[in-house]
């Protein structure tokens, strides 16, 4: 089986339908989103409407902080993930809210374990950025031995952790494109990158395929139209950082 995962899209459709496209190219036979569906971007509805009807397929959906956020937007306004939570829920409809409200925080499938955050504490949001947080994740299912694959959105980065004989753990950056051997022997965390805001410097997409039958992951890019979104956020009148940020990659 080819599962291609994706994560925090923050309601770029543009970059969703560039993933997905891609996605399908290389032979996906099932989707799992991350979370963070929603979020900074112009697009919330047209970007539930396409993960509702990926689940409907089959697609594993799991809750983001963001897609949280809507259910209870802050009445204060005192980050900037937090400036656009109102004008999103304003945006969906009740079934789309309920819809992001029954998320689950985490899923399972066979040996792999899908959590927007760090598994330790899903419900707070912990980032996974460095071997410390990647162990910790790990530890968190350490009784359940079938476990041998975490996949990890919420960062914003694609890298790949690994436990090998001792307790510590490998950081590895991933080249886009290249399959990544990763036998079941082993534990693996990936935090497998943003669809819809790359905070990296570079504007593609970002999302990732993992091949259960090769035990091979790897990671792409995908060039879309990010100044159309960009453009789109403009004339929703959201803020124009989060415009700036998609045309920069930052």
């Amino acid at each position: 089986m080819k599962l291609a995962l994706l994560s925090d899209i923050h309601a770029n459709l543009q970059a969703l339908d560039a993933c997905l496209e891609h996605a399908q190219n290389k032979g996906a036979d099932r989707f799992a989103v991350l979370g963070d569906l929603v979020g900074y971007g112009a697009d919330p509805v047209a970007v539930v409407q396409r993960i509702q009807a990926l689940q409907a397929d089959g697609a594993l959906v799991i809750k983001g902080n963001h897609d949280a956020m809507v259910a209870n937007p802050p009445a204060t306004v005192t980050s900037v993930g937090e400036s656009t939570a109102q004008w999103t829920r304003d945006q969906l409809s009740d079934a789309d809210r309920f819809f992001l409200q029954q998320l689950p925080l985490t899923q399972q499938l066979q040996n792999i374990l899908l959590v927007h955050g760090s598994a330790d504490d899903p419900e707070r949001w912990r980032y996974v950025t460095d071997e410390r947080a990647a162990g910790a994740s790990l530890d968190a299912c350490a009784e359940q031995a079938h476990i041998r694959y975490m996949f990890v959105g919420h960062v914003h980065f694609q890298t790949l952790y690994y436990r090998g004989s001792g307790t510590s753990l490998m950081r590895f950056t991933p080249t886009a494109g290249v399959a990544v051997p990763v036998p079941k022997h082993r534990h693996w965390l990936a935090t497998i990158g943003s669809v819809g805001q790359p905070r990296d410097g570079n504007p593609q997409a970002m999302y990732a395929i993992m091949d259960t039958d090769k035990l091979q992951l790897t990671f792409y890019r995908v060039s879309y139209d990010h100044h159309s979104a960009a453009g789109a956020i403009r004339r929703a009148g959201l803020p124009a950082f989060f415009a700036d940020r998609l045309e920069t990659g930052r």
